[in-house]
């Protein structure tokens, strides 16, 4: 049975003797995999948590980051294809950049796969973000709640479960929508090595005053004004790293702390590293607008009243 259960503890757990594609074969050999097929399953593990095979198959642990160690972690709870995941605290170790991009791509996997995953964890907002049900246990192992996030944060079932909850309820359904839900704006996209002239041409008969600039994997490398085009021949290889993107299974959390240090009302979005669009500011706040709107609506039934007789828990 635990060679049909995938498992990702809170420390990596990484042999440090054993290389990347040899930990992420070791369930697959213990079940007899034949080798080709043992092998292709960890390409495609390595491809799918974003680490290229070519690159990371043969290094150990001692040469990998933080994050690195724990996509192989993931990797290796996948390999065997099981059919249900036990995660516990899986991403406390890593500093929060790296626990954000672990999150959304266990999100994707999740998403791609279809499997039951069972993730331990003390953040609420990591529960939100990844649960499609969340249960709350009080000391004592009862249980205080078993409902979806979406109830969870609007209904708490007691006063623990509030105070588990904690303030700022409101900007928690920020982590219930996922960017892929809204719709993309599409600004003009240019390449590194184009002639410059054309691009703000193109820009220009598109009434555009921004460009997006991709490289030759559709990975974007860099968000300009037309203005700044102006002045060059070609777009050249930019030398900073972009912080104004997020993965379409993001939570719209993220997308807002991407925005703020975008300088164009957005963030672009990609899916697997590769591009696909623009989330606009405006959407979000269209959105957020909604939110304040269903709280004053239910704010309006609760001070109706209720006749029945009976009396419920209403923070």
């Amino acid at each position: 049975m635990r060679r049909q259960t995938g498992y990702l503890i809170q420390c990596d757990g990484l042999l440090p003797h054993i290389s990347v594609a040899d930990k992420i074969a070791l369930v697959p050999s213990l079940l007899k995999w034949p080798e080709d097929k043992t092998a292709k399953r960890t390409d495609e593990l390595l491809d799918m948590v974003g680490l290229d095979p070519s690159i990371y198959r043969h290094r150990f642990p001692r040469e990998l980051s933080g994050g690195q160690q724990q996509r192989v972690g993931v990797a290796r709870g996948l390999a065997a294809d099981p059919p249900v995941v036990l995660i516990d605290e899986p991403f406390g170790t890593v500093d929060p950049i790296t626990r954000a991009r672990l999150q959304d791509e266990l999100v994707n996997i999740q998403s791609e796969l279809g499997k039951t995953i069972v993730v331990v964890t003390h953040d609420i907002d990591e529960a939100i973000k990844l649960g499609h049900r969340i249960l709350i246990l009080e000391p004592g192992a009862n249980i205080a709640q078993y409902d979806t996030p979406e109830q969870i944060l609007a209904a708490p079932a007691s006063p623990f479960v509030e105070d588990f909850i904690g303030s700022g309820s409101a900007l928690k359904q920020l982590n219930l929508r996922r960017v892929d839900e809204f719709p993309l704006s599409e600004p003009p996209v240019a390449r590194i090595g184009d002639n410059a002239a054309g691009v703000v041409r193109r820009a220009r008969e598109a009434k555009q005053n921004s460009v997006v600039v991709l490289d030759a994997q559709d990975r974007p490398r860099e968000w300009v004004q037309v203005r700044q085009l102006e002045r060059v021949e070609t777009i050249a290889e930019p030398q900073i790293e972009l912080s104004s993107t997020v993965e379409a299974r993001s939570t719209v959390s993220d997308a807002m702390s991407a925005m703020l240090v975008s300088s164009h009302g957005g963030a672009m979005v990609t899916r697997r590293g590769k591009y696909i669009g623009v989330i606009s500011y405006g959407s979000v706040n269209d959105y957020i607008r909604s939110l304040n709107g269903a709280a004053s609506d239910s704010a309006d039934v609760l001070s109706e009243g209720d006749d029945s007789g009976g009396e419920a828990y209403k923070p």
